[in-house]
């Protein structure tokens, strides 16, 4: 009786204990899920397991981990916020699987990804016609991004975090000497003092860092 007792009060202390550690991490949607995230969360999982299954153990030998993992986290988080190559590292870029009705098979491989799989995410965005899709695009949280003719284009970020993307200049057929010139009409000739640069309905969008940041 006495260790079921000690078990109910680690399994509440537990609840309550991991449910600040998450909203210390921040509120993401489950599919918006980074790899990192997943595998502290599934290391998370295990070690709140043991430490309820295991009442003759001290608890401390379960809290440390998971304050670590928070750690851990925390810093990927902030290395992740400044770093796009970081971003591309740990979670990958979009991956562009239909283009003007036209699915890329190269793509689809080096993903891993099937028709079956391609079809009912079509479906689940009430897409009736490969042909209809201008750009369709899977995310690194394995959801997919459709675009119609009838729709908006797709934002492609040319600049982020103050670094030229050229696999997304490529994607809109410009070069850099067309985005530099575009930016030169607005005055801007250091990317690195650029927040974001957009391509958003056939024109370019510019927010600069602040000054703080830069």
């Amino acid at each position: 009786m006495h260790e079921l007792l000690i078990i109910g009060l680690r399994t509440v202390f537990l609840y309550i204990f991991l449910l600040v550690i998450l909203r210390i991490m921040g509120k993401r949607e489950v599919g918006e899920l980074g790899v990192i995230d997943i595998v502290v969360f599934i290391i998370m999982a295990e070690v709140a397991a043991m430490i309820v299954e295991s009442p003759d153990k001290p608890i401390m030998e379960g809290i440390l981990p998971i304050l670590l993992l928070l750690v851990i986290q925390y810093i990927s988080s902030m290395i992740s916020l400044k770093s796009k190559k970081f971003r591309d590292l740990v979670d990958g870029d979009p991956t562009l699987i239909i283009k003007h009705g036209q699915i890329q098979e190269d793509e689809m491989r080096k993903q891993r990804y099937n028709l079956d799989d391609l079809f009912q995410q079509l479906r689940e965005n009430q897409i009736g016609s490969i042909h209809n899709v201008t750009f369709a695009y899977l995310e690194p949280s394995g959801n997919l991004s459709v675009f119609t003719k009838d729709g908006d284009s797709p934002i492609v970020g040319l600049v982020l975090d103050g670094e030229l993307q050229p696999k997304h200049l490529k994607l809109i057929g410009k070069t850099e000497e067309w985005l530099m010139k575009k930016l030169r009409e607005k005055d801007i000739t250091d990317l690195s003092t650029i927040f974001y640069c957009s391509y958003e309905q056939g024109e370019i969008k510019v927010q600069m860092k602040e000054i703080n940041s830069v």
